[in-house]
């Protein structure tokens, strides 16, 4: 369980999953993607990469966790490691961001640079 408060969960919580979804719309934009669909609402982003699958990010109060569901690595959860302000999944050792931008440069055939570490 997260030693975080509960407002600096939902701060960080919500800058986190706020930059993702305008980093995700903004590459939706850029690029021709079939099937590309991005949506945030009550704290549940949904990326939807056509044939490539979906991912679901989402935020776990009660936990103070962001999980992932991700169509290449399956289910994750990870905690706020204030100490280097990322998000981190305690059993792979590696970051939110750095899984994103792997999965999804791997998915899109071209690399991507998240705002999130």
């Amino acid at each position: 369980m997260s030693l975080l408060s509960d407002s600096i969960y939902y701060e960080k919580s919500s800058e986190t999953l706020e930059r993702l979804t305008e980093s995700l719309e903004d590459i939706g934009d850029q690029m021709e993607i079939d099937d590309y669909d991005i949506e945030y609402s009550s704290g549940v982003l949904t990326l939807r990469l056509g044939v490539k699958g979906t991912y679901v990010i989402n935020k776990q109060p009660p936990n103070k966790q962001i999980w992932l569901s991700s169509p290449v690595s399956g289910p994750e959860r990870y905690d706020f490691d204030s100490e280097h302000g990322a998000w981190f999944c305690r059993q792979k050792d590696e970051s939110l961001g750095t899984l994103l931008n792997r999965e999804i440069s791997d998915a899109l055939g071209v690399k991507i640079t998240l705002p999130v570490k």
